[in-house]
């Protein structure tokens, strides 16, 4: 598979300087899917991984040291995000991923995207974080509503994507007629940059790196949703909640933005050992690993313990599901 990132080549590295102890201790690797690189899936998946894992030989977490699962190696990989995730995560290819709410429910009810196609085998680890819809045009192109984009040529994401379900049902319930381009977010960027797009739309946890970049070269402006294009889309996809991206999320972007988000989750097999996912659930909300997600990503801090069973609509794996029994979150 193409999808090894930075992460295995650290993982591999970090196995070949403990040699013998590694043989000593039982490995086992651990693949998360995650999004595009210029997301915010990719980052945080890698967050998620560092935090989890301890490879054989390191130190313990009484001693400073990782407080992840001992002998697990987690690594994140680049993947077309959440319908992927969870077609991957079904068919036994990856451990676990990173999936919209909506992706998540459609896929183990069988409805929706995944119609005649369940993924019953999937369950939730934790929510995570609400993802923010971006409709991102070109610097000075300000669109009066949705209805603007008819004629235009739009990047509506990757085949494969929550955003990408989720924008086609926005698209035909406004009967818009567009030159639909089906690109990652780095694609997306480069063509609006470029001039071959006149919009794009890309929903994830801000900021997001390439909107970065791009604003801090050709520069962008946000579709800031009306009030009724947000109660129509929440009437659609009832995942979709009203939400803001505040003024100065993004340096060039200095006025608030109306939007709609939905709440991105954790999930896994339920092949996957009680035990492992216990241990994945422990080691997620140690101290050790809030630190690392205070530090790592500004998204990383809306991460909390609290909201890890918000919006959660499918079953908890049963390793999961202990762990907040513990912590007295459910019963």
């Amino acid at each position: 598979m193409k999808y090894y990132t930075k992460f295995a080549i650290a993982a591999i590295a970090c196995i070949v300087a403990l040699g013998g102890v590694a043989q000593a201790q039982e490995m086992k690797f651990w693949r998360i899917g995650t999004g595009g690189a210029g997301g915010t899936y990719f980052p945080i998946g890698g967050l998620i991984a560092n935090a989890i894992s301890s490879p054989p030989g390191a130190r313990s977490c009484a001693k400073g040291g990782t407080c992840g699962v001992p002998g697990l190696v987690a690594i994140a990989v680049s993947t077309n995000a959440s319908v992927f995730n969870m077609n991957a995560i079904q068919a036994g290819n990856l451990n676990a991923g990173l999936a919209g709410a909506q992706s998540v429910t459609q896929g183990y009810e069988g409805t929706g995207k995944f119609v005649g196609n369940k993924k019953d085998k999937v369950r939730v680890i934790a929510n995570l974080y609400p993802e923010d819809m971006h409709l991102v045009t070109p610097k000075g192109v300000h669109l009066k509503s949705l209805n603007d984009l008819n004629g235009k040529r739009v990047g509506v994401a990757s085949a494969g994507s929550g955003t990408q379900v989720s924008v086609r049902m926005i698209i035909k319930k406004y009967g818009i007629k567009a030159k639909e381009h089906e690109l990652g977010v780095k694609q997306s960027k480069q063509r609006l940059a470029d001039g071959q797009l006149d919009a794009f739309f890309y929903a994830a946890g801000t900021p997001l790196a390439a909107l970065i970049e791009l604003g801090s070269t050709k520069g962008f402006e946000l579709y800031k949703f009306s009030d009724s294009e947000r109660k129509a889309i929440n009437g659609i996809i009832p995942y979709y909640v009203s939400s803001v991206i505040p003024a100065g999320t993004y340096e060039n972007i200095n006025y608030d933005v109306p939007t709609v988000a939905v709440n991105g989750q954790l999930v896994t097999s339920v092949n996957e050992p009680a035990d492992l996912i216990y241990g994945v659930t422990k080691a997620l909300w140690s101290k050790k690993t809030r630190g690392l997600l205070d530090k790592g990503h500004s998204k990383g801090k809306a991460i909390r313990l609290e909201t890890a069973l918000k919006g959660v609509l499918i079953p908890l794996h049963p390793g999961a599901e202990k762990f907040y029994k513990e912590k007295g979150m459910i019963k």
